[in-house]
Order: structure tokens, then C-alpha cells, then sequence
């Protein structure tokens, strides 16, 4: 199983949409995105991420199936309470490093840049979604890896096409690495494409591995 994850383009967030340019890294994205043996598809109901998707569905053909968890990530104070930089993830995590605080604690929510930030009950709804989905296609979540189960194919591709933010929180749950230490290592570009792959022998534990991070070369042709 190979799971293909794809930003969106280059955007207007006030009317979440994709700007000219956002328009041309999609379809440059898309026609890269061929070469990949993508058999479904799936999209963030935001409009830039279906935008991007759309892409792709124009040239494979295949329907565009909406994740509604697969959102953008939202933060702030959890009861008005400041927080730094009103609880922004990236900003919080670089604040983090700059203290020496460590971004691989496991229990980085009861932290004091996150115990009060709405953003920690998005990301582990985005976790426990992801697993729900991921189930779906036939992989079960064990404590710290993935078993095949079922009959489904075990051999398909499918792609996925959201936010910086929510991809980050459920790469990060699936490769067993706390959100705070992902916002630190993953900065995904517009129509950035990372894959992660699961080496799947039916009723073992498969450990997925990293088989591209945020590959953007189809920007560059």
C-alpha cells in the first residue's frame, strides 16, 4: 500500500480557492502525479485542496472521494487565555527549539504551548480519523505499526490531497512521531508530494517507510 500525500497550490485563503498560479502547480502536479499507478483519490473538502484534486481527476478519470477530517488545522486559546503567537503550531514548535525544550516529547499536549490550544484536540481527531480511514483500505493500527487485514488489495496506491497542517499531524501519528517534532521537520511546499509505503505481508506488523518527502521538481519544468 502506498499513500500519496499532495498540498494544495498556491492560494487565496480568505476565499479558499486556488490563485492563477495555484491553477498551474496543480496541473503541473497532476501530470507528475500520472506516473504513480494512483487508483483512488481522496481530498480535504476545502476548496483548495478539491481544487488541486480536481487536477488529477481531470486526467486519471477517477472520482474525487472527500475526507471531511482532512481539513486545515485551527488553534487558539481553548478559554481566551493568551497564547504565544495565538497557539500557531509552527510558530509554538520553533519557539519550542529556540528554548531547548525538546519536540519529540510524546506528551508535547500537557505542554504549555499546547495544553490550552484547540489545536491539540483537532490534530489527535485527525490521528484517530486517519486510522479509522486507513482501516478502511485494509490496515489495522497495532500499538506502534500497521497489520494487513482482510481481502482488500494490498498492492494499490491512493492519493490524498490536503494541508500542511493536517497532512503533518497524520504523517506524524503514522511514522510514530509527536505532532510538535512534525511541525519542526516537515514544512510541505504548495503541490509538495510525499508517499509513504507499507511493506504489507497479510497479519504482520508493517512499519511504513518514507519513499519521497515533498518532492515539488514538477514546479520546476
Amino acid at each position: 500500500m502506498r499513500i500519496v500525500f499532495v498540498r494544495h497550490g498556491d492560494s487565496n485563503y480568505e476565499k479558499d480557492c486556488l490563485t492563477p498560479k495555484g491553477i498551474l502547480q496543480a496541473k503541473a502536479a497532476a501530470k507528475r502525479l500520472c506516473r504513480e499507478g494512483i487508483e483512488e483519490i481522496y481530498s480535504s473538502p476545502m476548496g483548495r485542496a478539491q481544487e488541486t484534486a480536481a487536477a488529477f481527476s481531470e486526467l486519471s478519470g477517477l472520482k474525487i472521494k472527500t475526507l471531511d477530517f482532512m481539513r486545515e488545522l485551527d488553534w487558539g486559546s481553548k478559554d481566551g487565555t493568551p497564547l504565544f503567537e495565538d497557539g500557531h503550531p509552527w510558530f509554538c514548535a520553533n519557539e519550542m527549539a529556540r528554548l531547548d525544550i525538546p519536540l519529540n516529547d510524546k506528551n508535547w499536549k500537557d505542554g504549555a504551548y499546547f495544553k490550552n490550544n484547540l489545536v491539540t484536540a483537532i490534530v489527535q481527531n485527525i490521528q484517530d480519523k486517519t486510522d479509522e480511514w486507513l482501516f478502511d483500505l485494509g490496515l489495522e493500527r497495532l500499538k506502534n505499526s500497521y497489520r494487513a487485514i482482510g481481502e482488500k488489495k494490498q498492492d494499490k496506491t491512493v492519493a490524498l490531497f490536503s494541508h500542511g497542517g493536517s497532512s503533518s499531524a497524520a504523517i506524524a501519528h503514522v511514522l510514530n512521531i509527536p505532532f510538535t517534532l512534525a511541525c519542526s521537520l516537515f514544512h510541505f511546499g504548495h503541490t509538495g508530494i510525499t508517499i509513504l509505503r507499507f511493506e504489507q505481508k497479510p497479519g504482520l506488523p508493517s512499519v511504513p517507510c518514507v519513499e519521497l518527502l515533498n518532492d515539488m521538481g514538477h514546479l520546476c519544468q
